[in-house]
């Protein structure tokens, strides 16, 4: 009897073991690939290459986003002024564009406009103690009240060719948008994993009150992280207003729910300290062919804004229960 529980309970510590692993790191992973076996399944046009060629265009935005988000929610922060920030950059590049500003001095504007909306957001949240939770919602409000102002409720089209090339061309087979998707998702991932800077986000995540004992320049650091995400928020911004053809002071609201999903569902902890670009990606993926397999699928928008909030709440339940694992092991 006793040989058989010897036997048995390394059996049961590999099980539990594995349990643990596919829990803490391997959910997301599972999770995609469910998703993306369920979706070939209940839809013949999903497994298709166009199909799939057209849910990696449309999740470079969001891609982006979420990669901006990423820096922010690691640090222990919050933007939900996001949505506003796509509109405002997408109408202040159409409007250079329209007014005869050339390109590529538009497209540097408006990323530097974006970076001037980082400073005073990061500044506020530093400085004077606000919760970023606060200040970014009400950039939300302000920032998409500037975008209205400034194009007067009217969308502002974009005539330019190389500007529309941007958002719907092609370099060889593969999309252009795709190209700059992946562009930004590196620059991400080096500066989190190989840069001080990022080194010193993920210490503010874990411990403010440490990392600044530890000599960390806690204020700039995370006016820094503000200044970053809103420059690459402006670079999602143009890409969407060249796939559009237009500056609308619509285009990216709700937006940041996306976003936050992505990044939580690709498991960065939504209190800050923990996550990975690698993991955001997944998460986008999620999202994307979540939002491809619901409209092939004829789903309601509304029905899919529950079920989209509903994934959001499951996320971070879980990213909850990973956490309180992890303080107790």
């Amino acid at each position: 009897m006793l040989k058989a529980n010897a036997i048995l309970q390394p059996e049961q510590a590999k099980w539990k073991q594995l349990a643990y692993f596919l829990f803490n790191k391997g959910s997301t992973t599972i999770g995609l690939i469910l998703l993306f076996v369920i979706m070939s399944f209940a839809s013949s046009d999903f497994l298709t290459i166009d199909n799939l060629l057209n849910v990696f265009r449309q999740s470079a935005v969001l891609c982006i986003m979420a990669v901006a988000m990423t820096f922010i929610i690691i640090s222990g922060g919050i933007d939900l002024s996001a949505g506003s920030q796509i509109a405002v950059s997408g109408v202040i590049a159409a409007g250079l564009i329209a007014a005869g500003v050339p390109v590529p001095l538009a497209i540097l504007i408006t990323i530097v406009v974006g970076a001037a909306i980082g400073l005073f957001v990061g500044t506020v949240i530093s400085t004077q103690k606000i919760p970023p939770f606060i200040v970014t919602l009400a950039m939300l409000t302000i920032l998409s009240g500037i975008a209205f102002v400034y194009t007067e409720g009217n969308p502002i089209p974009i005539n330019d060719a190389f500007f529309r090339s941007l958002g719907r061309g092609y370099l060889g087979p593969i999309p252009v948008p795709i190209i700059i998707m992946i562009a930004v998702a590196i620059v991400g991932h080096l500066l989190l994993t190989h840069t001080r800077f990022g080194r010193a986000i993920y210490a503010i995540g874990g411990n403010e009150e440490a990392a600044r004992l530890c000599g960390i320049r806690v204020n700039w650091v995370k006016t820094g992280i503000y200044v970053f995400g809103s420059m690459v928020m402006s670079i999602a911004g143009i890409l969407l207003a060249s796939r559009l053809s237009t500056g609308s002071p619509n285009a990216g609201t709700g937006s940041e729910l996306d976003a936050i999903a992505a990044v939580v569902l690709g498991g960065t902890n939504l209190f800050g300290g923990e996550g990975k670009i690698v993991g955001t990606l997944m998460g986008v993926a999620i999202i994307s062919i979540l939002n491809n397999g619901l409209n092939l699928l004829n789903v309601p928008s509304y029905h899919q804004l529950m079920i989209k909030g509903i994934v959001i709440l499951a996320a971070v339940w879980f990213n909850s229960m990973k956490s309180r694992r992890a303080s107790a092991a």
